[in-house]
């Protein structure tokens, strides 16, 4: 089974500012009852954008300037709190294929990796730059280069990091678990065969 090598991705960005922003804001509880993940896209930063609208504000994902972006810009420890996978499916079920913020919670960081979903990490000053860049020019196209471990925008480029095995991971084409354990199902059903006390009895 050959995953897609995730090399780069190149989109327009969008900023949600702040730290600390944990998985029960990416996506509020009431979510987590769906059977599947399809619609969590939805849901995604709910309670934030309907806060937004209830006083007078406009919630970046409801800006109509960023529609469809597909890097999220944001600060440090995204993702923190529970463990929720459900959050970096809303993420990518909304359309982002990129995440770049200035750290993560760890299990956040392994369940993004797992659905092919790069988070990849930045100098605070660095993302505000480009977030500044992005303010001023909703259309400028980012990309977010996971082989050169850059994000180039317009004429400027910064410097991003992450760690070694999630980028081999994905650069490579494995990055799902599940995917590398059912691509290996033949070698282990010979092997099976091979022991004895593993054959049905006569």
């Amino acid at each position: 089974m050959s995953l897609q090598k995730i090399t780069q991705v190149t989109g327009r960005g969008v900023c949600v500012a702040g730290n600390d922003i944990d998985t029960d804001r990416i996506i509020p509880a009431r979510f987590l009852k769906c059977v599947t993940f399809d619609g969590l896209g939805a849901g995604l930063f709910a309670d934030d954008r309907k806060a937004a609208a209830a006083s007078g504000g406009v919630h970046p994902l409801d800006d109509p300037r960023f529609r469809g972006a597909a890097v999220l810009l944001s600060g440090a420890n995204f993702g923190c709190g529970s463990s929720r996978e459900h959050a970096p499916q809303a993420i990518a079920k909304s359309g982002f294929r990129a995440v770049v913020a200035e750290s993560y919670a760890e299990i956040f960081f392994g369940n993004s990796t797992n659905l092919g979903l790069p988070c990849v990490s930045a100098a605070r000053e660095d993302i505000q730059r480009v977030a500044a860049a992005v303010a001023a020019d909703p259309g400028l196209e980012l990309t977010v280069d996971l082989t050169a471990l850059e994000l180039r925008y317009g004429a400027g480029s910064i410097r991003l990091t992450m760690r070694d095995s999630a980028r081999d991971a994905l650069v490579n084409g494995r990055w799902d678990a599940i995917a590398e354990l059912l691509e290996g199902l033949p070698a282990v059903e010979a092997t099976t065969a091979r022991l004895p006390y593993l054959r049905a009895p006569v």
